[in-house]
């Protein structure tokens, strides 16, 4: 089932409505994040997360090549991953493959766009036909890019592959909104 909308213990609410989401599950309008001003984030309460895209430079999570303001944080350099809560590590680092040349993973800032737990790719197959598996997916970038489960053993066609318990936990943990930064 694809996650539109939703909430995760102890955490924000997505922000979006359910008719926005609901048209853009049916295809009648494309589904995209919300670029957020300088000064708004996406819950001004204390102990909250923000997810800025805008503004200016903000310091380093510790130990990483990523801002303060991201949730999710990829170094291609280093095939890591972390997951960050209010400027700090929550998971991390994990090992992740990333995209190949002509196939590079998108270096940037991005917005976790939508999910998919039993996501099958419409653009690859297995050897037998069928429409490769991409469990655990959790969509941030245009052309299909993701966060899922897959082998480590060689490069992506630009998403960002996670052994499996790594998967699960992205899944779990990010939500709708969240900031991804992709750093070389």
């Amino acid at each position: 089932m694809i996650e539109l909308l939703g909430r995760h213990r102890n955490r924000r609410p997505a922000r979006w409505g359910v008719c926005v989401a609901a048209a853009a599950l049916l295809g009648t309008v494309p589904f995209a994040g919300p670029a957020l001003a300088d000064d708004e984030s996406e819950d001004s309460g204390s102990g909250s997360r923000s997810s800025k895209l805008a503004g200016p430079p903000a310091n380093l999570v510790e130990g990483t090549p990523c801002t303060v303001g991201t949730v999710a944080c990829v170094s291609i350099s280093d095939h890591t991953a972390w997951l960050f809560d209010n400027g700090a590590i929550a998971y991390g680092p994990v090992d992740v493959a990333t995209g190949g040349p002509g196939q590079e993973t998108p270096v940037g800032e991005h917005l976790v766009q939508w999910k998919d737990k039993n996501h099958k790719s419409s653009e690859f197959k297995t050897p037998d036909g069928q429409p490769s598996p991409m469990p655990f997916s959790v969509f941030f970038a245009d052309g299909g890019v993701a966060f899922h489960e897959g082998t480590l053993e060689r490069r992506s066609a630009g998403c960002v592959r996670l052994e499996m318990e790594d998967a699960q936990h992205f899944y779990t943990f990010l939500q709708l909104g969240d900031k991804v930064q992709i750093t070389n």
